[in-house]
């Protein structure tokens, strides 16, 4: 091992870049959303290990399905201003690198979710990787219409967690799947709409890049925050929530569709980023009000 300052430095700069290839904390809310799908299944909160279990292994499958995704698109990457200085498309990983390591993740994610919960969860994270990397990311050079595929592996982290409770999938886990689905849309429009010349730079077919006014992206993402606020509703109306959720999820509702109004009246990209921080916020509110309640 050497000392002179050369070889540890380099050595952790490169384990820098590896854990950037699986974007840790874009995926923290992957996790959470998977432990409230978990506890709103009644999983047994004293059951420390099938928990750790579940984040892990679901943390690793989500880190897998990261780094596919940048191997993939390290061409488009390296095209973009917010992208260019990746591990991938700055060519300090090789592609093959990208693609052991990717593997090794979810090989131990699917197998740590089979044995820490059941085969149901593991097989359900291994659905969220495919139609994520197989689906919706070669579909992104090709349609607008990739931005809703893509929504559905995004919002399968709470079933996940529901079937790492139960081993099933009842109607009531896909109320958790429908407001995670319709929240990623204006969210998604949003950061669209902020970085439409990043896009339109490498290729990509977004909403923004092909209707340049905005008033589609503006439109689209207001009706789905507005389709939102129902459905946030439905866990109050199926009993798995009570009052106290009901009048938050409101008002959450209410605030998030105020921002994104603002968002499609002005298609400003301050008002864009207003949105796309109150959708940050959104979630993990909605999240800790559904399992507050159920203390």
């Amino acid at each position: 091992m050497r000392t002179d300052g050369v070889a540890i430095p380099a050595s952790r700069a490169r384990a820098k870049d590896f854990v950037a290839l699986a974007k840790p904390r874009l995926n923290v809310l992957v996790v959470v959303s998977a432990l409230v799908g978990y506890r709103m299944a009644d999983g047994e909160p004293q059951a420390s290990l099938s928990i750790l279990g579940l984040l892990v292994g679901t943390g690793l499958v989500a880190g897998g399905a990261s780094a596919f995704n940048q191997v993939l698109e390290r061409d488009l990457d390296a095209l973009m201003r917010r992208t260019r200085t990746r591990p991938l498309p700055d060519q300090r990983i090789q592609p093959a690198e990208g693609v052991l390591f990717g593997a090794a993740m979810t090989i131990a994610g699917a197998l740590t979710l089979a044995a820490a919960s059941n085969v149901l969860a593991a097989a359900v994270a291994l659905t969220t990787l495919v139609t994520y990397v197989g689906v919706y990311t070669p579909l992104k050079r090709r349609t607008s219409f990739a931005t809703v595929i893509g929504a559905i592996p995004g919002a399968l982290p709470p079933i996940i967690g529901w079937a790492a409770a139960t081993g099933e999938l009842p109607a009531r886990a896909w109320t958790l799947f429908g407001i995670m689905f319709l929240w990623q849309l204006p969210h998604f429009l949003s950061i669209a709409w902020m970085y439409r010349d990043d896009y339109a730079r490498a290729g990509f077919p977004m909403l923004p890049v092909l209707e340049p006014d905005g008033r589609s992206t503006g439109r689209q993402a207001l009706a789905y925050a507005a389709a939102l606020i129902p459905l946030s509703l439905a866990p109050a109306l199926l009993h798995m929530s009570g009052q106290i959720y009901f009048e938050g999820a409101l008002l959450l509702g209410l605030a998030f569709l105020w921002l994104t109004f603002r968002f499609a009246r002005t298609r400003s990209t301050r008002d864009a980023r207003r949105a796309f921080f109150g959708s940050l916020a959104y979630l993990p509110l909605l999240w800790l009000l559904m399992l507050g309640d159920r203390l």
